[in-house]
């Protein structure tokens, strides 16, 4: 999830495009390690510390979990671990990105064309327009569920290797068909709150903090505490939703789950401060991940602008 970049008109779709997926690869090849060290801190649910464990015991089981298989390997093996799935989160990286950089201002446009005065009305002239940005935001965030299969196979991937049995990805795609839509519903609960915080965090910033008029004037530094404000309000809205619907979907193909059984157990085995697991890596990298996304679309989208036109 990212804050909306700039819209202006004199830059080309094919622009936009091109820098937002631009911005997406080199995120992922930066972040996708930590991305899969959250993943499988939530998708464990065995207690690491306490129980009657030595530190020593404590820190194997972590290694195990956070590593698995080559838990036991030299240094760079272990960080070559981080990467499975990597094609997977590619599409659905750069889909992502793409999806949101260009869909958020396309569906905030249209709230402010028809419906600003609901906004303005109910919330007032400033929160009006902050919560504008919230909920176009937010209604992005429920359709990126089409991208839902993708983010499936990577999530399994990083989580659960045995369950692709060696099969390719035309394969699974073949023999899983809508399976691969399972936890929808979660996601789009996940995404809804999350996107809304997310969009409507950076926006309070710009708007409460910076009495920005043109959000898309923004400096770098004013970029930088809006991205921050926004994602820390995301990931932390969105955590809970966001365990149950990694656990959903890392299960094996043939062996489901349904989210509610899941909370049950993980109410009963963990406790709710279970809700919040892998909350932490991903708030330490969030500030930095949203920034460098941001900044990274912003350089290029104006730099291939420019060398379309030439």
């Amino acid at each position: 999830m990212s804050p909306p970049i700039a819209s202006g008109k004199s830059e080309s779709g094919t622009a936009r495009f091109l820098g937002s997926a631009s911005s997406g690869i080199l995120e992922l090849l930066i972040f996708h390690p930590v991305d899969t060290v959250a993943k499988r801190l939530m998708s464990n649910q065995s207690k690491v510390f306490g129980d009657g464990k030595t530190n020593a015991e404590s820190r194997a089981l972590l290694n195990k979990i956070v590593f698995k298989d080559a838990a036991n390997e030299a240094f760079m093996k272990k960080y070559a671990s981080l990467f499975p799935g990597l094609g997977f989160a590619a599409g659905y990286k750069v889909a992502q990105r793409v999806y949101k950089f260009g869909g958020q201002p396309f569906v905030k446009d249209y709230l402010n064309t028809h419906h600003k005065s609901v906004f303005t009305n109910t919330f007032g002239e400033k929160t009006g327009k902050t919560i504008m940005h919230a909920t176009a935001g937010s209604l992005v965030g429920i359709g990126e569920i089409a991208l839902l299969p993708l983010d499936v196979l990577k999530i399994k991937r990083q989580t659960n290797p045995e369950s692709f049995r060696g099969r390719g990805f035309l394969t699974i795609i073949k023999d899983e068909g809508m399976g691969l839509y399972r936890g929808a519903g979660w996601t789009a609960a996940r995404n809804a709150p999350g996107s809304f915080a997310l969009f409507g965090g950076s926006a309070f910033v710009k708007e409460y903090m910076f009495h920005l008029q043109d959000y898309n004037k923004a400096t770098f530094f004013q970029n930088f505490c809006a991205s921050i404000g926004g994602a820390v309000a995301s990931i932390t809205v969105a955590a809970p939703l966001d365990v149950v619907k990694t656990r959903i979907q890392n299960r094996n193909f043939d062996n489901p789950e349904s989210g509610l059984n899941i909370i049950k157990d993980l109410i009963k085995k963990e406790g709710f401060s279970g809700f919040f697991k892998g909350l932490t890596p991903k708030i330490l990298v969030v500030g930095p991940k949203l920034i460098f996304s941001f900044t990274v679309a912003q350089q290029l989208i104006p730099f291939f602008d420019k060398a379309l036109k030439n």
